[in-house]
């Protein structure tokens, strides 16, 4: 069995040609990203623009940095950076309302100042860290000591117990040095010393009630939070912790910032800078964070939040976001589908940045050699991508600093996502209406082409008799042109149908009068000289004559009947009753052949010409004779299927060839080879009769081999009454 092959229309053709459209938004997508990445460049420009503009308002104004800012080289430690505080500090020994704890450095034998021989390594430590509200510094020391030692109530000395040293130069240059020492946990009293004498043995000047500060003890020894006002400080600052571990007052240890006896040997501290942050505030970048660097790139002041710096495509984004029903129709249905391959600029990444006390990277490097730089970089979590720019700060022809201007790309991925849902939805669209359009065309061609291809076959019947005319159809276009030359070619080959249908009845007619001619001459001749009628050249013509005559009748009976079943009455008969009845008469007609018949014993009623049935069974079983090998019977039976009678007719024989299969029922088609049934003349219209008498009857009939290969089987259907 053939295996049936998928077929491929034109709609399906169509439409697949039609998936070609899902590369417009494949080369609308990539368009964007490209346009993305000149939006990048033009972020960064305009990043260097900004920090540009502000370097500039910071240029030649050398009171808003530091002498420390000039200094060669920072030390990590020794070097103090104040940290902005949020909220404010409550000075209570309690360090919770420090967020920052994390910034504050560990101070151990490292950092020994002055030592005894009496000192234990290990045994005094302390954690610290400084910060800046408003205009206060805040500074917080959390002691390890075994041993608290407390200034007795009564004496005058506040250096022969624990207490902390504090050293810093004033704005106008001033030395100036201060001792905390109390008689128990609680509020501080600092005391000024004579900045000429050592610690040792000094005694305090006078009280600084606007140093303030408080002493609590804990499980490893005590804290001390404390704060001075801003307007004391200048540059330098350091602090130290000198421990005492018994009443005889003797110190054992010194750890502290650095050396606190001397202006030169003081730390540096460095304090956001209110007069550069009011400037940047006060220049409206809020689509920036802005960062001003010294050159050691120690953060100065600070403006803005990374979350909301998103650049000026923020702002066009939300803009351009429409509203109504076809955009809540876009947000509820086509969005979710969109963002399955686009990804939305976060809001919740994680800024590392976000309390720094330096800033690091190539850009400020660049920046503080005196050239403007730029750079790209990942958040720490992988969400977003920051874009900084750095600009220096000349004073005198000398980098004192930097400006650095920071943004997410995260108005431009928006942007980004609203051209691609525009494109995307218009595209969609596109595609949609494409592939409709598409689809409706092949089914209007596809359903011309079928309408045509039903007219073709239902024009031709089995056997290849014209039945009815094609209509021409009136479309210009190719098909309507392939209609009307199909129209064309059947009318044409029925015509020539036609005269092929009435050749033999017009050659029947035409050749019975020679055929009486010849035949009267003959007997006239015959008549007039006995010995030509007795000659062997008399008897072939008299023979030839007669094949003549014989083929004429054959000819005229196709005709004739053809014309009788036109005007044939039908009747209700017994199929099984005629058949047994012309099984007899060939019994005798047909005395060398052997007949077997079978039947249900049965009537099989039937709508028809009994007398054409009979003239059907001569036509068959005149076939199965001649073609039955000698010895062999030929088999007929009969027998209901359904509402159907069949009849087998069937002899073992010569096996049908395969190339006539289809055309054994035709006019003037015969198989038998030469010599077979030599005697009368065969024209191929036996078969062909036997088919018009089924055709009247509404029935069928087959003519195969059988399954065996050991002959040949005609097989007739008729309808039950």
């Amino acid at each position: 069995m053939a295996r049936k092959r998928f077929a491929f229309g034109l709609r399906a053709k169509l439409v697949l040609v039609s998936l070609f459209l899902f590369a417009i938004p494949w080369l609308g997508y990539e368009y964007v990203w490209e346009m993305e990445k000149y939006l990048r460049a033009g972020q960064e420009r305009t990043l260097l623009g900004t920090v540009r503009a502000v370097a500039t308002a910071l240029h030649e104004r050398p009171r808003l940095f530091d002498a420390q800012a000039s200094y060669l080289s920072v030390e990590k430690g020794r070097d103090l950076y104040a940290y902005p505080i949020v909220d404010p500090i409550r000075l209570d020994g309690n360090l919770n309302d420090w967020r920052q704890q994390h910034h504050a450095l560990t101070y151990d034998d490292d950092y020994l100042i002055e030592q005894t021989s009496a000192y234990v390594p290990a045994t005094l430590s302390f954690t610290h860290m400084v910060g800046k509200y408003r205009d206060y510094l805040y500074a917080y020391f959390d002691v390890q000591d075994e041993q608290i030692v407390y200034r007795p109530t009564n004496s005058l000395r506040v250096d022969r117990n624990d207490h902390l040293q504090i050293a810093f130069t004033t704005p106008a240059g001033d030395f100036r040095r201060y001792l905390i020492a109390t008689t128990q946990p609680g509020w501080l009293t600092p005391y000024e010393l004579d900045t000429g004498e050592s610690v040792t043995g000094a005694r305090p000047l006078r009280p600084e009630p606007r140093i303030q500060g408080s002493w609590a003890e804990n499980a490893t020894g005590y804290t001390i939070e404390l704060r001075i006002p801003l307007e004391l400080l200048g540059s330098k600052l350091s602090f130290a912790i000198t421990d005492v571990d018994d009443d005889s007052g003797q110190a054992v240890a010194t750890i502290g910032t650095s050396d606190v006896g001397d202006a030169d040997t003081l730390g540096t501290v460095l304090v956001p800078s209110p007069e550069i942050e009011q400037i940047i505030r006060g220049l409206g970048h809020t689509d920036s964070r802005i960062w001003v660097v010294d050159r050691h790139q120690r953060v100065l002041a600070r403006s803005g939040d990374i979350r909301n710096s998103d650049g000026i495509w923020a702002r066009s984004v939300s803009r351009e976001r429409e509203q109504g029903w076809f955009a809540r129709f876009e947000q509820k249905w086509l969005h979710p589908l969109y963002y399955k391959f686009l990804t939305r600029p976060p809001k919740d990444f994680i800024d590392q940045l976000y309390d720094v006390a330096e800033l690091q990277g190539s850009h400020i490097e660049q920046a503080l050699s005196g050239k403007p730089g730029s750079d790209w970089r990942l958040t720490a979590d992988n969400k977003a991508v920051v874009l900084a720019a750095a600009y220096p700060i000349f004073i005198d022809n000398t980098v004192m600093g930097a400006v650095i201007a920071e943004e997410t790309t995260n108005g431009i991925r928006s942007l980004r996502n609203l051209a691609l849902e525009k494109l995307f939805t218009l595209m969609l669209a596109i595609m949609l209406l494409g592939t409709l359009g598409l689809f409706l065309l092949a089914s209007r061609i596809s359903t011309r082409i079928r309408r045509l291809r039903d007219q073709s076959e239902q024009a031709i019947d089995e056997q290849g008799r014209l039945r009815s005319n094609i209509i021409p159809s009136s479309a210009g276009d190719e098909i309507g042109d392939l209609s009307r030359s199909f129209a064309n070619m059947v009318q044409r080959l029925g015509q020539y149908h036609h005269y092929l249908e009435n050749m033999s009845s017009r050659l029947s007619h035409e050749l019975r009068t020679p055929v009486a001619v010849v035949r009267s001459s003959l007997e006239t001749l015959s008549m007039e000289d006995e010995g030509a009628a007795n000659s062997v050249y008399m008897q072939r013509a008299q023979e030839g004559l007669n094949r003549l005559s014989a083929i004429l009748t054959n000819m005229s009976e196709a005709t004739r009947l053809e014309q009788s079943l036109q005007n044939a009455e039908r009747q209700s008969f017994d199929l099984a009753e005629v058949v047994e009845g012309c099984m007899q008469g060939y019994q005798l007609a047909y005395a060398n052949t052997g007949f077997e018949l079978h039947t249900d014993n049965q009537p099989l009623a039937i709508q028809g010409a009994p007398e054409l049935i009979a003239q059907l069974l001569d036509k068959l079983v005149a076939n199965a004779v001649e073609f039955a090998q000698q010895h062999t019977p030929v088999v007929v039976q009969l027998a209901k299927q359904g509402r159907q009678a069949q009849l087998d007719i069937s002899n073992q024989g010569s096996l049908l060839p395969q190339e006539m299969a289809g055309r054994l029922f035709d006019s003037m088609v015969s198989v038998r080879p030469g010599g077979k049934g030599s005697g009368q003349p065969h024209l191929g219209l036996g078969l062909y009769i036997a088919r018009l008498i089924v055709q009247f009857h509404h029935g069928q009939i087959q003519l195969t081999n059988l399954e065996d290969g050991s002959g040949v089987r005609v097989r007739v259907t008729l309808p039950l009454q």
